[in-house]
């Protein structure tokens, strides 16, 4: 009996197991990205509840019991008070349903205002707005705005769904030859100013009054040209270059508008494939080639890029996610969410992509499958924010419906007080996420921006530090800065002039030993070969003359000189200030500087004397490395200053330092050109073409290293192997 009893608990066990629904399971995982493009993982923002279909919104034929499913739907928007609006476009039809995804109205047909009975042809997108007062008074009636795209119109309908207007295709002279009004999308914003997007007008976005009168064009898509194009655009007139910038633009795809009157505005040109492909991996802050742009009513791109990644779905494309992988995200929709928040969707991948206003990224989840909150590959159509859930629309006409989680709830918070100004509860927020998330950079963030915004700049550099963050690092720097200048404004340019002094009666005494030497007659001692170096960096004709024929310099000298290049780029490797090296990427190792400084200068020492002999060279082994060693002085003197300058700087004085840098390599290249030359007694054409042979040779020299290091290795491998097997036969 006992027996009898534990086996039947055991079957039993094993059916409650297998009892669960598999749809209920979420395969999906919510993530954001490093700086260096790999997944972060961290908690959901968003869990999926439950999928809503045709049936459980009752959705029956009349008097037939027969269910009337979805077909083809395009888009999907929600009202303030949570009400659902879906364009049916394969039945023809827009669904109205309440806050609990029930059935309140459809529109099919409706009598227009000639009192004749009309239809809807294929209607792509939807928006809604709301009853505005002013002073009390009613302004602006609430309407509900269709895109009847194959009927090339758009048509109004009061709240109740009864008949209000038909906006036809508006006129203007600034449309191309045989446009087409072709709207699939629409917002409009709190002046009842219509943003349109047509699917056949390359323009860019339409503007136009809810009369339908025309306004202008704005956000129009940059197109690619070839060099050739480029070239022959500057030759163009100006009605030439627009003509042709008409040809090859492209129209944008989905729009929605925020709380402040802003159009966020999606675009896929799989023409532009490569121009979006290098704008994410060169981390642009402009929208030129952006997926989604921002725009206001003027059109000009505002979208605010501050994030590691600029916004455009999946960074790591080439690794990440089912679909088209290797392939950038493509984003076919938009929507705007609470607290500045806005999200995309990627069509290839089924993935949520959601962002706030500065374009850091919060939180990205989804994925394609079967099981609850995974969608069909290229299967989602539309997606909304309705308060607290946020709904996805797939190609079946179901809808998915994801509540925003505690974590959801918390970041959302966070992003209030941050808004609202409240930053002392904003930091609370943001250390509950950290605590719940520790790799979440945008916590870090958020932290450092209430810091700053409280005046507590030097607490908020630690947190800017902690996410790599170096544009609002240098906002609170630039802050602390001018406190430590009003205290010491008397002391720095001070320290200036003197340091000037000094450098300017270092030189004049270098020159006055140089100009003794030369004409004491005397044996030069290694004191007067260091010296020397000054004299040939600025006057490089005579002082790489008299380097090699009046033997005023050596080889102990050119080596001191190469050695402080590998100090000066050591430094720099331990040095550079956080703006110039958030990520601490140097290479610290003394030994890895001593190859880098070394290996390139007797590769082109060794390849220059083995052509010049050929040629006529005059120069022999040792007087290339000398002049080549004098050379690389500049390098160390540009280096050391900007490595040390560095840890002052904000990020809009970096790119000074880095041409000081440039500079340096530059003039050290331009003195081993002129020190070749001279060394040889070349002319300059044909000092050039034999510095030219001279790169290829390196290059040879290299592959011949490579080639005979992996030679001696196979042997050595091969005789290894011999003597294992020896050893284990014996």
């Amino acid at each position: 009996m006992k027996k009898f009893i534990s086996i039947t608990c055991v079957l039993f066990a094993l059916l409650m197991v297998f009892a669960i629904p598999v749809g209920a399971a979420q395969a999906y995982t919510t993530y954001t990205y490093s700086i260096d493009g790999k997944p972060l993982y961290s908690p959901d923002a968003y869990t999926a509840e439950k999928t809503i279909t045709a049936s459980s919104m009752g959705l029956e034929t009349q008097g037939k019991g027969e269910l009337s499913a979805l077909k083809d739907p395009s888009d999907m928007i929600t009202d303030a008070v949570g009400n659902v609006y879906i364009a049916d476009t394969g039945n023809d039809r827009i669904l109205c349903l309440d806050k609990y995804y029930h059935l309140r109205f459809e529109i099919k047909s409706f009598i227009n205002g000639e009192g004749v009975s009309d239809y809807f042809s294929k209607p792509e997108g939807i928006f809604v707005t709301e009853d505005r007062y002013e002073a009390g008074v009613l302004k602006y009636p609430g309407r509900i705005f269709v895109c009847d795209t194959q009927a090339n119109r758009i048509v109004t309908f009061n709240l109740d769904g009864s008949f209000n207007s038909i906006i036809e295709a508006p006129e203007s002279e600034l449309f191309s030859e045989n446009a087409i009004f072709w709207p699939v999308a629409m917002a409009v914003d709190a002046y009842e100013r219509l943003y349109v997007v047509s699917s056949e007008t390359n323009e860019g976005i339409i503007v136009m009054t809810d009369k339908g009168e025309f306004t202008a064009f704005i956000g129009a898509q940059q197109s690619a040209l070839s060099v050739w194009d480029q070239i022959w655009r500057r030759f163009q007139t100006a009605d030439q270059r627009a003509a042709s910038a008409n040809i090859t633009s492209y129209p944008y795809n989905n729009i929605s508008v925020n709380e402040n009157g802003f159009i966020y505005a999606s675009i896929y040109a799989p023409e532009l494939k490569e121009q979006m492909e290098s704008a994410i991996t060169l981390k642009s802050k402009l929208g030129t080639y952006a997926p989604v742009k921002l725009l206001n009513p003027a059109g000009d791109e505002i979208m605010r890029r501050n994030g590691f990644w600029p916004p455009a779905g999946e960074i790591d494309y080439k690794n990440t996610g089912a679909g088209s992988v290797g392939e950038i995200s493509r984003v076919e929709d938009v929507t705007c969410g609470p607290e500045g928040t806005w999200s995309i969707f990627d069509f290839e991948r089924s993935k949520i992509f959601t962002y706030d206003y500065d374009g850091n990224l919060l939180f990205a989840f989804g994925d394609t499958g079967g099981q609850l909150g995974n969608i069909a590959e290229k299967s989602i159509r539309a997606i909304c924010y309705q308060d607290d859930v946020f709904l996805v629309l797939d190609a079946t006409g179901s809808i998915t419906v994801f509540k925003r989680t505690e974590y959801g709830d918390v970041l959302i918070r966070a992003l209030y007080h941050q808004n609202e100004r409240l930053y002392d509860k904003a930091i609370d927020d943001w250390k509950e996420i950290l605590m719940r998330n520790s790799n979440y950079d945008a916590a870090y963030i958020g932290i450092g921006q209430s810091l700053s915004r409280s005046g507590k700049y030097e607490e908020a550099l630690e947190y800017y530090k902690a996410a790599y963050d170096t544009e609002n690092y240098s906002v609170a720097y630039k802050e602390l800065r001018k406190e430590w200048m009003s205290r010491f404004f008397l002391m720095i340019p001070l320290v200036i002039v003197i340091v000037c002094i000094l450098l300017s009666k270092f030189l004049k005494h270098a020159a006055k030993i140089n100009k003794a030497v030369s004409v004491s007659g005397k044996k030069h001692t290694f004191k007067d070969e260091l010296y020397y170096v000054f004299h040939v960096m600025f006057h490089p004709m005579d002082g790489f003359w008299d380097l090699k024929h009046e033997r005023r310099g050596s080889v102990r000298a050119a080596l001191v000189y190469m050695f402080i290049t590998v100090f000066a780029l050591f430094y720099r490797a331990v040095g550079s200030g956080y703006v110039m090296d958030p990520q601490g990427t140097g290479n610290a190792n003394i030994l890895m500087q001593v190859l880098v400084v070394f290996v390139p200068v007797i590769l082109f020492v060794i390849a220059n004397w083995c052509l010049t002999t050929l040629f006529d060279g005059e120069g022999s082994f040792k007087d290339i490395f000398i002049s080549v060693g004098y050379s690389v002085l500049p390098i160390a003197i540009t280096t050391i200053p900007v490595t040390l300058f560095s840890n002052f700087v904000v990020n809009e004085e970096l790119d000074i330092l880095k041409l000081i840098i440039a500079l340096g390599f530059i003039w050290a290249g331009m003195l081993i050109f002129f020190g070749t030359m001279v060394t040889h007694d070349y002319t300059m054409l044909k000092n050039l073409l034999i510095t030219l042979f001279t790169i290829v040779g390196m290059a040879f020299i290299m592959f011949l290293g490579v080639l005979f290091t992996s030679l001696v290795m196979d042997m050595v491998s091969f005789v290894t192997n011999i003597v294992s097997e020896i050893n284990y036969r014996l």
